[in-house]
């Protein structure tokens, strides 16, 4: 079927738009956190594989950091468990750290991969543990002023780069899981905003791409803050107005712009195709957190 003069001059507009954004961030490393509703709906999981494939494709250096809390929550409850949460932080005890480990790396990993495979991309599944990616410590969250153990919740203590790098070069798009290991080989369930962050400033990434099911970062009224700087966000969680479960991916934003990473992006993943709108359109959809 052959296109309207006018559906065929959109499209070519769309294009043409993309053009400059292409070759501004051509063999650019870009960092996503993939996570929200993206990873439960199935067509949203199959426009981010498409986006991710296409990035790629026209050269850029896409890395997939991945969460899933749900697919967590659900597991917890066939063991009979459930999920508690401190400071925003899952609690992790060794059963729960067993059962993060078999759904992280195994299931969501491992779909992801197929996912973007499937879209034409060569996506590679990790977790911190292969090639010594991601060497964690335990983290002790506070509440009240006080440090609460919340188990085997690890921060990221150092990042060894190389094998990312290597995959990068070789054509591949790396997809991690969160997952950490510790001094004695200890496996540490991480946040994934905090290890996306982390991979961005170690990695030099040209951006870094955290997906939520919010707009964004909003005010006290709700409305879209569409750019904002440190010290903005720093006021927000100051007055409350960023509490809970954003508390993470705030603290992962700003400390990727304080150390180098040009521009974060807060976006909304329940938009299909958010993260080509976002890198490779005038039309963002989110917030953007500026370095300075």
């Amino acid at each position: 079927m052959s296109l309207s003069p006018t559906d065929a001059k959109s499209r070519a507009q769309i294009l043409s738009e993309a053009l400059p954004y292409i070759q501004r961030f051509h063999g650019k490393t870009i960092i996503i956190k993939f996570g929200g509703n993206a990873m439960i709906n199935d067509e949203l999981k199959s426009s981010f594989a498409r986006d991710v494939a296409l990035l790629k494709l026209v050269g850029l250096n896409p890395v997939v950091v991945h969460g899933g809390g749900p697919q967590i929550d659900e597991v917890l409850r066939r063991f009979g468990k459930s999920g508690e949460f401190r400071a925003g932080m899952r609690v992790t005890d060794e059963e729960t750290m067993s059962i993060v480990e078999m759904v992280l790396g195994a299931h969501v990993n491992k779909e992801i991969v197929s996912l973007i495979n499937s879209a034409g991309g060569k996506a590679v599944g990790l977790t911190g543990k292969d090639g010594g990616l991601i060497r964690a410590r335990k983290l002790l969250v506070e509440e009240d002023g006080s440090p609460i153990d919340i188990g085997q919740v690890g921060e990221v203590e150092s990042v060894d780069p190389r094998l990312i790098s290597t995959l990068e070069s070789q054509g591949f798009i790396p997809v991690i899981a969160p997952i950490g290991f510790g001094a004695n080989g200890e496996a540490y369930n991480i946040n994934a905003d905090l290890v996306a962050g982390k991979l961005a400033t170690v990695l030099g990434a040209e951006k870094l791409i955290l997906m939520t099911n919010t707009e964004g970062v909003l005010d006290k009224n709700g409305n879209l803050l569409t750019g904002v700087t440190p010290a903005k966000i720093e006021e927000l969680v100051r007055d409350g107005t960023l509490y809970g479960g954003m508390l993470p991916k705030i603290s992962s934003a700003l400390d990727a712009a304080k150390s180098g990473v040009k521009n974060v992006h807060i976006i909304d993943g329940r938009v299909e195709n958010a993260v080509l709108l976002e890198i490779l359109t005038d039309q963002g959809v989110g917030t953007l957190i500026q370095s300075r």
